[in-house]
């Protein structure tokens, strides 16, 4: 299982790494292999949205670049109404794949996946997400100190109910798409403005922006992630620590699952950055 060193370790490791020039490895325990399901049902406006992929793998050791793929299982997601849509593994790298799927905004599905003799299952709602309005703002002296890129893009919140979406933002420089949540407490019924700046941005780069519709308690999880993984933008990260989803294990209870059962619509810009 992948696990990220303590803040005291990371200060010895520091340390050492100061009074000599080798490089150190930790010899850490890795716990036993824990199943990780991947099940983010995305429905990109504009499209049928029928093909979707849930992915399988499992936990890892801290050192490992990969991580291993889980073949064999049998994946089903069912509506309300009982029809089932089945996940079939196409290549035998762990992909499921389904070619019939329906997606609707307000429906809710539940996710069934079988391995080894035993049963996973969630539940969720297909949550709808605004559009990302056409104008994209660019600003040449943005950032906290004034010298990045910074672009602005805005979707418009419905007064209606109660929202919370995921951000999501690609480009060449980054390895991984960066993500942060929202709540539409302060914005409510407004235009929202979402701002992204990079010092590494420049003239031709192409920026991929989406915005998902999650629930609540997609929300509460991923705030989790991110805080977990030191990536909430606040100066004093906290300490990594394993994160459960809704899915649950019911033939054997201690023997969890990773992962989350999403099921989102997706509004997706891309803006090339101007002179």
């Amino acid at each position: 299982m992948k696990i990220v060193h303590t803040i005291l370790l990371a200060v010895m490791v520091l340390c050492l790494s100061g009074c000599h020039e080798e490089v150190i490895d930790v010899d850490l325990s890795t716990a036993e292999p824990r199943l990780i399901i991947d099940a983010s049902v995305d429905w990109t406006k504009g499209t049928s949205g029928n093909q979707q992929k849930i992915k399988l793998t499992t936990t890892t050791g801290y050192y490992s670049k990969e991580f291993p793929t889980v073949s064999g299982a049998a994946i089903t997601v069912t509506n309300t109404k009982n029809t089932v849509f089945d996940f079939i593994e196409t290549s035998g790298k762990g992909e499921y794949s389904c070619t019939d799927f329906v997606p609707v905004i307000g429906e809710t599905y539940s996710l069934a996946v079988t391995l080894n003799g035993e049963t996973y299952t969630a539940t969720e709602t297909l949550i709808g997400t605004p559009p990302i309005e056409e104008t994209i703002e660019q600003n040449n002296k943005g950032g906290m100190a004034g010298d990045e890129i910074e672009i602005t893009y805005y979707y418009q919140d419905n007064g209606a109910t109660y929202n919370y979406y995921l951000y999501s933002v690609a480009m060449r420089h980054v390895i991984f798409p960066q993500y942060s949540v929202e709540n539409n407490e302060k914005n409510q019924d407004s235009l929202t403005p979402v701002y992204y700046s990079h010092e590494d941005l420049e003239v031709g780069d192409v920026v991929n922006l989406k915005l998902y519709g999650i629930s609540k308690r997609y929300y509460n999880y991923m705030n989790k992630i991110l805080l977990a993984s030191g990536n909430d933008d606040r100066p004093f990260p906290t300490t990594p620590a394993a994160v459960r989803g809704n899915i649950v294990n019911q033939t054997n209870n201690e023997n969890f699952a990773y992962g989350y059962f999403r099921l989102s619509e997706v509004d997706v810009k891309e803006y090339t950055i101007q002179k």
